[in-house]
């Protein structure tokens, strides 16, 4: 590796620390990486996110093994994706416990062990986290690269660091800072899933004939992000009479009974990942919260409408897509808060504001055909 502008002194572990300040300084290899690991274990829209880089690893070093580091929950979303030589399956639940269970302690032991049999030499870590920050030094790779301001001081495991902006900066160009660190070019940004034809057909089995529909994802991990089901429910009827469009509910098994209140075809838990992606893809718009299927809905470049309360789009909206955000302008918001009395910055976003803004969607896909 080629001398680096700024040395920080010493990593965990006593190697050389570099702060690499922007693409011109990029890193400098003078073999190629043969073994590469990206870490981001989740959570779903996270994931998504950090598909671009996946890309130009894949661009900038071809015949690389490339492996991803991400938990069960997420991993349908990269297993059998054609840009990945490996998923490697992190048991975050189990591992948690490794401080009080013997049994626990010695998995994650084993776990760290197959990390280093695997001889990585370039570890990337965009969770930014202590935990993934361990687990990069874990691997002894020689090139251990995250963000300068890790939380959790996840970044003392680095032996390259890469300042990003604290402020206003969206997910997607955070981890694009660090492919560019690393020689990767800026572009072509594209999320490339790993959804087959036999994915679609599950998807074409569960629908009715010939229908055109609308999906609709009721469901969030916050509550406070959760625009009422009541104003879902109330745009299911509109749907139908002023753009054609039956309504299709889609999420994970825990919003099913949100979607017994919505009215429609309920298909919550009934799809994997992959199916999830294909049953988005078909759609001809997506209404959905702040969540990661809406991701996914951006990365399709689907019409899509997505209330914003508590938290900020600029950050954590559908990327390149603010045209699609809906939030009421209230002192309180964002507020990045799980927990709220009055969540009046969903509660007055009313269902006619939403229905015209998928009209202009629609309408924007139909002059760009």
């Amino acid at each position: 590796m080629g001398y680096q502008p700024m040395f920080l002194g010493k990593t965990w572990d006593g190697s050389p620390c570099y702060e690499i300040a922007n693409a011109m300084e990029s890193l400098k290899f003078t073999t190629s990486p043969q073994r590469i690991l990206l870490i981001k274990p989740s959570a779903i829209g996270d994931v998504v996110h950090a598909l671009p880089v996946l890309n130009l690893l894949r661009t900038r070093w071809p015949a690389a093994k490339i492996s991803w580091l991400v938990t069960p929950t997420c991993a349908g979303l990269l297993e059998g994706h054609p840009q990945l030589d490996e998923v490697i399956l992190f048991e975050r639940k189990q591992f948690g416990h490794a401080w009080r269970s013997a049994t626990a302690a010695k998995a994650l032991w084993q776990f760290s062990r197959d990390l280093r049999d695997r001889h990585f030499d370039l570890v990337i870590d965009l969770q930014g986290l202590l935990r993934s920050g361990w687990l990069a030094w874990e691997t002894r790779a020689a090139t251990r690269i995250g963000f300068g301001n890790a939380r959790e001081l996840g970044w003392i495991f680095y032996t390259h660091r890469v300042p990003i902006e604290t402020t206003e900066q969206h997910a997607v160009d955070r981890y694009l800072a660090v492919a560019a660190a690393l020689g990767c070019k800026s572009a072509p940004v594209e999320f490339h899933f790993a959804t087959t034809d036999e994915d679609r057909a599950a998807v074409d089995a569960m629908l009715p004939a010939g229908r055109r529909f609308a999906v609709l994802l009721p469901g969030t991990n916050w509550a406070t992000k959760r625009w009422p089901v009541e104003h879902f429910a109330a745009c299911v009827e509109p749907l139908k009479s002023r753009f054609g469009l039956e309504t299709v509910i889609a999420g994970g098994p825990g919003d099913s009974p949100l979607a017994a209140k919505v009215g429609g075809l309920n298909l919550c838990g009934k799809t994997t990942l992959r199916q999830l992606v294909a049953l988005l893809e078909r759609a001809e718009l997506v209404i959905a919260n702040d969540s990661g299927p809406m991701h996914i809905a951006a990365a399709l470049g689907k019409p899509l409408v997505t209330p914003f309360g508590p938290t900020n789009p600029i950050r954590t909206g559908p990327y390149r897509r603010m045209d699609t955000v809906l939030r009421v302008d209230i002192p309180c918001s964002p507020c990045y808060s799980r927990r709220c009395s009055h969540r009046s910055c969903l509660r007055w976003l009313q269902p006619e504001s939403v229905l015209r803004h998928a009209e202009s969607q629609l309408i924007q896909i139909e002059f760009s055909k």
